[in-house]
Order: structure tokens, then sequence, then C-alpha cells
């Protein structure tokens, strides 16, 4: 089984896949089949070892990973059997962004350049973050991956995608100021390498200090947990996305024309990752009321 899952893994790396978690996940199906001394997947073997899992999110994860690679193996061996689909009938429920609004966005800029440096580079690489984000809808693993010559007069190269493709994201005269004003004055400082971001070392930011670094942040803007949960760096781009939809220039009667491009902007592979957005703001959802109900109406005339 464990060559299987070799084949398996280098046939979608070869996509574009990354599948850290797949590999993780398939290695260890393959040594529970291995003490099972079974060499063909079999759904009650794939039950069982999902099963293992403390959550039903967790479980859900394992059991469609080996569905995958049992349809892969299958094309070729139909002695692996084809596990049903989702056994343990989970579905993913999103949890409900912070739409942050304009003013609390600048409360959280205004608390990054209050951050204490040895060097006040930091300051302005947290406001400059923050800032970016808002602007953009990036999400974080993307604007912390950005190089200095991704930074194009077309707009920004984003080359480390959640989905590994390239996208070009456009920007505000207002932000290609402030870019340049954070990596002039980076360089004023000394602080090279080849990444956009970087700490007071000039080594590029890490995803878990960001987060950190965030909460104090959101702490000192006076923002405060709603139904036990912070507000999230992630919601910046929420935010963006929203806002976007809101203030669509033809109105927003007819956003359905904007769906497309504003997937393409944010780099979703699924249009319903996309509508989703519809559904979080009450302005939105009026409107959606309001065409909804002259749409009936018309079928009643």
């Amino acid at each position: 089984m464990i060559a299987a899952v070799d084949s398996y893994l280098a046939v979608r790396r070869a996509a574009g896949f990354t599948l850290s978690n797949t590999e993780y996940l398939l290695r260890g199906f393959a040594a529970f089949t291995a003490d099972q001394e079974q060499a063909h997947i079999q759904t009650a073997t794939a039950i069982a070892w999902a099963s293992l899992a403390k959550s039903t999110a967790q479980r859900h994860t394992r059991y469609q990973t080996v569905c995958r690679f049992a349809q892969y193996l299958h094309v070729e061996d139909s002695r692996h059997e084809l596990p049903p689909e989702n056994h343990f009938g989970y579905r993913k429920t999103r949890r409900v962004p912070r739409i942050y609004s304009h003013a609390e966005i600048a409360d959280l800029v205004l608390a990054a350049t209050r951050l204490s440096s040895r060097d006040a580079l930091q300051p302005h690489t947290y406001a400059a973050l923050i800032s970016l984000l808002a602007a953009t809808g990036l999400r974080v693993s993307e604007a912390l991956h950005l190089l200095v010559s991704d930074i194009t007069s077309d707009g920004l190269l984003v080359r480390k995608t959640k989905f590994q493709k390239t996208r070009l994201v456009p920007l505000h005269d207002t932000a290609v100021t402030g870019l340049g004003r954070y990596l002039m004055l980076r360089q004023e400082k000394r602080r090279g390498g080849d990444h956009v971001f970087v700490t007071d070392e000039g080594q590029p930011l890490a995803y878990w200090k960001v987060h950190s670094v965030f909460r104090t942040l959101l702490k000192s803007a006076g923002l405060k947990p709603s139904r036990g949960r912070w507000p999230r760096i992630h919601d910046l781009r929420h935010t963006f996305a929203v806002r976007a939809l809101e203030s669509s220039p033809t109105g927003r009667q007819r956003i359905g024309q904007h769906m497309l491009a504003l997937a393409t902007y944010m780099g979703h592979v699924n249009i319903n990752a996309t509508y989703w957005y519809l559904e979080t703001t009450p302005e939105l959802l009026r409107d959606i009321a309001v065409v909804a109900e002259s749409f009936a109406q018309r079928g009643r005339e």
C-alpha cells in the first residue's frame, strides 16, 4: 500500500498540489491496512481507520482522503473498493466572519504604529501589512510570501496561493504609495531580503507570529471577542470581499455580474466560496430579499 501512496502523491503533486496533510494521513492509513494484512482498500477498513479520529470533522477528513485515494487505485485495480461518499454525514459550517468597519481598520493600523520595537521597523511593518490586507483582500499567507520582485507596475504578482495558482492583484494608488513608503523605510534601516514584510532582523515574518501580534493589536484597538471568539486577521479578507460587493458601481441589484470578477480577484477556485459573502451582511441580504420578492411578484401577475 505504501508504494501506491507514493504513486498517488507523485501524480497529484505533478498537477501542483502540496498534499502535506494528505501524505501524513495516507501513510497512517497504509500502516493501518498493513496491520490488518490487507493489500486492497476495503470500505469497512476505511471506516474503522477514520473512526479513530476524535471529532466528526477529523473523521470526515480522514475518510474523504481515503475515498479519493481509492478512486485513483480503483481505475487500475477493481479489487480496491470505493467507499460511499460522506459516511459520517459531516457538513462543514463556516464561522460567521467579523466585518470590520473603516474606523476599526484605522484603529488597528494605529495600534500597529504604537508597537514597541528596537529600531522602529516592526510598527511600520505591521501597519503596512494590515493596510495591504484590508486594501486587497489577500490571504495572510499570500502577503507573507510576497517578494519585492512581485511588486510590478500592474499590481502584485501573487505566486504562493492556497491552490498553487498565480494571479495578478491590481493595487489602488493609495496602496501603491503606502507600500512604497514602507519599502523605502525598510531600505533606510538596511533591512534587506527578498520578502516584502520582514522582522527587525530582516527575516520573513512568521505566520504564527503575525497572528500573535494581531491579538495584541486587537486588544490595543479596543476590539473584543464576540460569542467567545476573537476577531481574526483573516476577517480583513472577508471584509474586503463584502465591501466590494456592497459598493458595486452598477448597483447591488445586479451583483451577480460581479461575482466572477471577484472570485478571480480573490483567487477562489469555486464560485460557491464567493457567493457565500452575499450572506454576511444585512445590506446584502436585504438586496437578495428585494430581488426575490420582485421575482415572486412577477410570477403571480
